[in-house]
C-alpha cells in the first residue's frame, strides 16, 4: 500500500523507516515523505496514493477530503491524538478510514510540562544566557518552591494523570477538573469545578483536547477568574486559550506568566526554520516581548519514545485497515482494503 506523509520531518522518516525494517518488515506499505502540510494547494500531491499520513498541522477540511477520496485515498492515518483537523462528518459520508494515535508516551508531555514551569519559574533560560556573558547577579531571577503550592490539571486523560504524578512527587496539591472523572486521578489529587480550580490554583496546566465546546477555554473571563499572578501553561491544542485575552491579563498582572508548547495559530510558524524569514504575526511577536512568557514549538511530544510509538501505532493502524481487522483506534471505520 502506498502512502503519503505530509509534514514529514527527518525524524518522521527515521522512526518509520525503523519500524518499516522491524516490526511491519514485507508488510507490504511504502511511504512517500512529503516536507509541505497538507492544504488546498498541495492536496494534488496525493494523487496514485492508497493512503495519507497527517499531522497537527495538515488541514483535513471537507474540500481536502472530497479531493482525496476523489484521487483514490480510502485511508486517512494520524500520527497524532488530536483530530480536531479533520471533518470527521465528511470522513465518514466518504466512507474514509480514519484511525489516530490517542496516546503516545503521556509522560513525554507531562515532563515538557514540568520543564515549562521550572524553566519559567527560576529563570533558568535568563540564567543561561547570563553566565555566558559573565553576568552572575541575581536579582530577577527570584522563583518560588513547587513544594506546597496548589496546582490545577483541567483536564484528567492519560497526560493530565501523568502530570499529576509528577506534581504530586514535588509536594503540589493537585486540583483536577474534568466532565468525565477519573478514577486513577483520586490518589494524585481531588477533583473540584472549573472556576474552584481557576481561583485556587498557583499553576493552571491545559491537557484537554480542543473541541467546540474547549475552543477558547481560557477566555477573558476565566482569567479574570484566576488567582492573580498565577502561572499558565498550555501544552495540548493552541486554541484553547484565547491569545489576546492572555496578553491583556499578562499587562496587567492579572497573569503571572505564562508558558505555551502550542499556539493558535501555529501552522504558520511552527515545524519550520523561520530564523531567516520575517514573522509577520503581531500577536505572536507581542507574546514575545514578555520577560514572563516561555514558548516552545509544539515539542513536548518530542522524545524517542513517543515518537517510537507514533510510527508503531501508525503502522499498527494501517495494517488493520489493510486486513480488515477491526481498530481499537479508528475513528471512522470503513471497508477494508
Amino acid at each position: 500500500m502506498n502512502v503519503a506523509m505530509f509534514s514529514a520531518q527527518p525524524y518522521d522518516r527515521r522512526f518509520f523507516d525503523e519500524a518499516l525494517r522491524s516490526a511491519y518488515a514485507n508488510s507490504g506499505v511504502d511511504i512517500t515523505y512529503l516536507d509541505v502540510a497538507l492544504s488546498e494547494d498541495t492536496v494534488t500531491l496525493a494523487q496514485g496514493f492508497d493512503a495519507v499520513c497527517a499531522f497537527v498541522n495538515d488541514d483535513l477540511n471537507d474540500s481536502q477530503l472530497e479531493r482525496l477520496a476523489t484521487f483514490g485515498v480510502r485511508a486517512i492515518l494520524l500520527r497524532c491524538a488530536g483530530f480536531n483537523h479533520i471533518d470527521m462528518a465528511a470522513a465518514k459520508r466518504l466512507g474514509l478510514f480514519v484511525a489516530r494515535v490517542p496516546a503516545y508516551s503521556p509522560e513525554a508531555v507531562a515532563e515538557h510540562t514540568l520543564a515549562l514551569v521550572m524553566t519559567l519559574n527560576r529563570h533558568t533560560h535568563r540564567a543561561y544566557n547570563r553566565v555566558r556573558e559573565g553576568n552572575f547577579m541575581l536579582d530577577g531571577l527570584l522563583g518560588f518552591n513547587l513544594h506546597g503550592k496548589t496546582v490545577g490539571l483541567i483536564g484528567t486523560g492519560k497526560i493530565g494523570i501523568a502530570t499529576a504524578r509528577i506534581f504530586k512527587g514535588f509536594g503540589c496539591h493537585v486540583l483536577g477538573y474534568d466532565p468525565f472523572e477519573s478514577p486513577d486521578f483520586g490518589a494524585l489529587g481531588d477533583y473540584v469545578a472549573l472556576d474552584d480550580l481557576l481561583a485556587r490554583a498557583d499553576i493552571v496546566s491545559l491537557h484537554c483536547p480542543l473541541s467546540d465546546s474547549t475552543h477558547h477555554l481560557i477566555d477573558r473571563d476565566r482569567l479574570e477568574g484566576m488567582k492573580r499572578g498565577a502561572m499558565l501553561v498550555n501544552t495540548s491544542r493552541g486554541a484553547l486559550i484565547d491569545t489576546a485575552a492572555v496578553i491583556d491579563a499578562l499587562k496587567s498582572h492579572q497573569l503571572g506568566a505564562l508558558a505555551i508548547d502550542v499556539y493558535e495559530q501555529e501552522s504558520q510558524l511552527f515545524f519550520k526554520d523561520r530564523s531567516s524569514a520575517r514573522i509577520d504575526d503581531e500577536v505572536f511577536l507581542r507574546l514575545m516581548t514578555f520577560p514572563n512568557v516561555i514558548v516552545t514549538g509544539h515539542q513536548g511530544f518530542f522524545t524517542v519514545e513517543a515518537l517510537r510509538e507514533i510510527a508503531d501505532v501508525t503502522l499498527h493502524n494501517l495494517h488493520c485497515y489493510m486486513v480488515g481487522k477491526a481498530c481499537d483506534n479508528a475513528l471512522c471505520p470503513a471497508a477494508t482494503a
